[in-house]
């Protein structure tokens, strides 16, 4: 019994071996086999989308917007010309339009949505419009922003409200949905209240912000060329040696 044992355990070894064998001779084979196309596209797992095209929907971003690397825009989503959207914001237009208009800027980690319909029967879609300024950490919904505002930062925007222009919110503020924020106002508080008429400087101010805010934004934006901006390092250099270019 014992040497048939023996007889059985070495015929069971070199079969498993012969089987190991083959499996790598397959997979030697295959990985041969297979070449890759050299114009396959090649997709980097590593980090998020900033373009996300929902159905027929794809953002559209102006040659002279600034969009920060980690910024999602899903959807039917608009920056216009000379708007920027700051690092970790998220516009998702997957129901309903958003639009960011002409120098306007969204700052760091701002979320804006836009639901179907309104309840109040006011436009669904988000629209910022032109000289405006969104604060950090605000969430808007469904609301209208007319040109030359400022939306302090953690303010929140629900469906159907409207900023009129030349209007202020606080930071922190909370503009319950359907509420209108009148021209030349400037309102805090949750919910937002009204403080004081803004004087005819402080409006003036308003667009002088957002265009600060836009210079600010093209040095950022110098930074994400293809070729950086080693070229005008090189250009001082030969000035400095005072070599033509």
């Amino acid at each position: 019994m014992a040497a048939l044992a023996r007889i059985s355990r070495k015929a069971l070894t070199s079969i498993s071996a012969q089987q190991s064998l083959l499996h790598r001779g397959l997979s030697t084979e295959a990985a041969k086999a297979v070449n890759p196309s050299s114009d396959r596209v090649k997709w980097d797992y590593r980090g998020q989308r900033k373009i996300i095209p929902l159905g027929q929907w794809v953002p559209k971003v102006a040659v002279d917007a600034y969009v920060a690397p980690n910024v999602v825009l899903a959807g039917q989503v608009t920056v216009c010309d000379g708007a920027s959207v700051w690092a970790g914001s998220v516009l998702r237009g997957d129901l309903n339009k958003i639009t960011v208009g002409f120098c306007s800027n969204v700052q760091e980690r701002s979320v804006i949505h836009a639901a179907w319909s309104s309840p109040t029967g006011l436009p669904a879609e988000t629209s910022i419009e032109r000289f405006v300024t969104i604060g950090a950490y605000c969430l808007l919904r469904s609301c209208t922003i007319e040109p030359e505002c400022i939306i302090g930062q953690h303010s929140i925007l629900m469906e159907g409200s409207l900023v009129e222009t030349h209007s202020i919110l606080e930071a922190g503020s909370v503009v319950p949905p359907g509420r209108r924020i009148p021209t030349g106002e400037l309102w805090a508080g949750n919910p937002a209240r009204f403080v004081r008429t803004l004087s005819h400087e402080e409006t003036l101010e308003i667009p002088k912000l957002a265009v600060a805010i836009n210079d600010l934004s093209k040095e950022h934006f110098s930074e994400f060329l293809p070729y950086s901006t080693v070229y005008l390092e090189v250009e001082e250099f030969k000035k400095s040696l005072g070599i033509s270019i």
